[in-house]
């Protein structure tokens, strides 16, 4: 009788060993495939002067860099929880601050894309004047400033409230370890409400002057007008997506308490969605989706054929 529950306790764990395997693999081949693809696409926007110049393009790129930067923090997090790896909290908050930029610079960077095609499409005779070179990365300077300030708020909380014993204690590096009292959390939620609300709100906004911009449209601007609000539509899947992924760690603590089993596979689900998926949009976006820029790609894919 103990033989029996012995082997079938054997043969759960060793079946629940191979799922963790089996997921593993496949988040290792959709990160690695995702940031191939970002480095091809990068290398051809830097191949080119006619992209390096144009502020779509510049901001396209930057989203690239930012995103692979980011599936790299979070791809290395994920392997040391798989193995087991407890990290001193002092070294994972060097992570968790590179983590929480990275995660906050996408969304803003592509609410600053969303105004660039509303300046493009609504106000074509002032787009020039307007979405310059210098003022392109002025705005990525914007866009850095805004994703660090609330990391380094709970930075310097964190330095602040937390005994000097806490940063030597081993742990499973996640960005909740920044958060170490009741009201930073509370904080952090709200946040998190608030950015979601203002970037809703500049979605909104540019949707709809650019629909309103279709009506008015006629033959090839109509065209042009119709690509750019799939392109915004496009942008709001992505923008949510990226979004949801703040909320997530709330809803996986819940779970935790209730199943180890489904806590890992939301962790899981979590990741490939949120985090992979989501950032895999952008190649689809602007680069398989601009005609420049593909047959730009397609030319160094079959060097330079």
């Amino acid at each position: 009788m103990y033989q029996n529950s012995s082997s079938k306790d054997q043969v759960l764990a060793d079946s629940y060993h191979n799922l963790v395997m089996v997921r593993t693999v496949i988040g290792q081949m959709l990160v690695w495939f995702f940031i191939c693809v970002d480095m091809l696409m990068l290398f051809t926007f830097f191949s080119k002067q006619a992209f390096r110049t144009n502020a779509r393009y510049i901001l396209f790129a930057h989203t690239l860099m930012a995103d692979c930067l980011l599936l790299l923090l979070t791809d290395l997090v994920v392997l040391l929880i798989h193995f087991s790896v407890l990290v001193p909290v002092s070294h994972c908050i060097v992570l968790c601050i590179l983590m929480g930029i990275t995660s906050k610079n996408t969304p803003y960077t592509i609410t600053a894309m969303c105004l660039e095609r509303y300046v493009a499409i609504c106000m074509p005779l002032r787009h020039a004047s307007i979405s310059t070179t210098g003022r392109t990365m002025a705005a990525i300077a914007v866009v850095w400033a805004c994703s660090s300030v609330r990391v380094i708020m709970d930075l310097i909380i964190v330095s602040v409230k937390a005994p000097p014993e806490y940063f030597a204690k081993p742990t499973f590096c996640h960005y909740e370890i920044m958060l170490v009292t009741e009201w930073q959390r509370l904080m952090f939620v709200t946040f998190n409400q608030v950015d979601f609300g203002i970037i809703v709100v500049i979605l909104l906004f540019c949707y709809t002057k650019i629909m309103l911009a279709a009506q008015a449209a006629s033959g090839e601007n109509k065209q042009s007008v119709s690509k750019g609000r799939r392109t915004l539509l496009l942008h709001g899947l992505q923008l949510f997506l990226c979004m949801a992924d703040l909320w997530t760690p709330y809803i996986l603590v819940v779970v935790q308490k209730q199943s180890l089993y489904w806590y890992q596979t939301l962790r899981f689900l979590n990741f490939i969605a949120f985090t992979v998926v989501s950032r895999a949009l952008s190649p689809l976006i602007y680069g398989l989706r601009d005609k420049k820029f593909c047959l730009a790609l397609k030319y160094y894919m079959s060097c330079k054929v």
